[in-house]
């Protein structure tokens, strides 16, 4: 559809004639797999007839592996009308036709999944050209730890009770540890070949055991004493704000101390409220934000904390019981705490690592 306006003006005026091209393009699953032919056609000529065999073979299982993930995306279809998509297609077909290893196919259908869900963030659609580049040339076992060193910096349980948080987080990292994870310097090298990571030779990572609980600090962060000045205080911030008091439960590690169920501060800005509702003359439970006031309220509390750098040491001690109580968490610490060189994540290694993770993960959030 073509929509023009034209403008008329003086003898000295300036005349801009200003056109609107508007295009609907309705692409089902048929026409798809017709483009995605359609793209394969341009890498045929580039091939040998014996080479030609194999790489069509290869194709074909991506296709099978593409079409029922991105037709389940609600308006993913329609970017197959997109030049830029379209060119992307055709990298990812020659990453496909490039590798033996048949992983490689699902990887591939969540990095164009990607690339629909960020098409108008250009940075994001760098990072995501770039992975479907090295998606044939990445090792297993750098693949395997860029993964979990993502999963590491990416995600932490939304529950505030501790030990559910730490069997959620021991469930995810069992899904990732597909095979052995790596160890010794060459699998950093090959990322940073690839520009997957960057490697800091001067510097250290973390340990397991002060980067969690930094991360999760509702759960080693001391409380409020029982019975206390500050635990009447806390009921009555609460209390004021119409908000159950139910929120304080007694801290795991210290049975004479109450804490917020929350895994840190900044989760309290992400709290809701189950109300009781009646739609169409039947009960019903919904979420419903907390108001500013109510969260500056929980904020408060937070604040009524000991401060006893002795009782959250002891705390810490005993989240690492905990930790080393789930078979993948162990294995976790133990391998993230001899990395031998500190490194950092880029962009392109993130989306291919977030990839991979959603490949193994299918209830992970998408990427931010």
């Amino acid at each position: 559809m073509i929509n023009s306006q034209d403008q008329k003006g003086g003898d000295s005026s300036t005349n801009i004639q200003a056109r609107q091209i508007v295009m609907h393009v309705g692409i089902d699953e048929k026409r798809a797999r017709e483009i995605y032919q359609e793209m394969n056609l341009q890498l045929r000529s580039e091939y040998s007839q014996e080479a030609l065999n194999i790489a069509n073979y290869r194709v074909a299982q991506f296709e099978d592996k593409l079409m029922p993930k991105i037709t389940q995306v609600e308006g993913a279809l329609e970017a197959f009308a997109d030049p830029s998509f379209q060119l992307l297609l055709v990298e990812a077909q020659k990453s496909a036709a490039s590798t033996e290893r048949p992983a490689d196919y699902d990887l591939l259908s969540e990095l164009l999944i990607h690339r629909f869900q960020k098409g108008e963030n250009r940075i994001a659609r760098a990072g995501i050209s770039l992975a479907v580049e090295i998606v044939d040339k990445v090792s297993d076992d750098a693949l395997l730890g860029l993964t979990v060193r993502h999963a590491l910096d990416s995600f932490l349980p939304s529950s505030g009770d501790i030990h559910q948080g730490l069997d959620v987080m021991n469930e995810l990292f069992g899904k990732l540890f597909y095979r052995g994870l790596p160890v010794g310097q060459d699998w950093l090298d090959h990322l940073d070949i690839l520009d997957a990571v960057r490697l800091n030779g001067f510097g250290t990572l973390k340990k397991v055991e002060q980067y969690y609980p930094e991360h999760l600090s509702g759960y080693i962060d001391v409380g409020i004493e029982k019975n206390s000045e500050s635990y009447k205080k806390s009921i009555e911030i609460l209390s004021g704000q119409k908000l159950s008091t139910n929120i304080l439960v007694e801290h795991s590690f210290n049975s004479g101390y109450v804490r917020l169920c929350i895994p840190n501060k900044d989760s309290v800005d992400r709290l809701s409220s189950t109300i009781r509702v009646v739609q169409n003359g039947i009960p019903t439970s919904i979420q419903q934000d907390l108001s500013k006031e109510q969260k500056q309220a929980i904020h408060s509390v937070y604040e009524l904390y000991t401060k006893d750098e002795s009782i959250r040491q002891a705390n810490v001690n005993l989240f690492l019981e905990e930790w080393d109580k789930r078979s993948s968490l162990k294995t976790l610490r133990k391998w993230w705490n001899n990395i031998p060189t500190a490194f950092t994540v880029t962009s392109v290694g993130k989306v291919l690592a977030h990839s991979n993770a959603q490949r193994c993960d299918k209830n992970l959030p998408p990427l931010d």
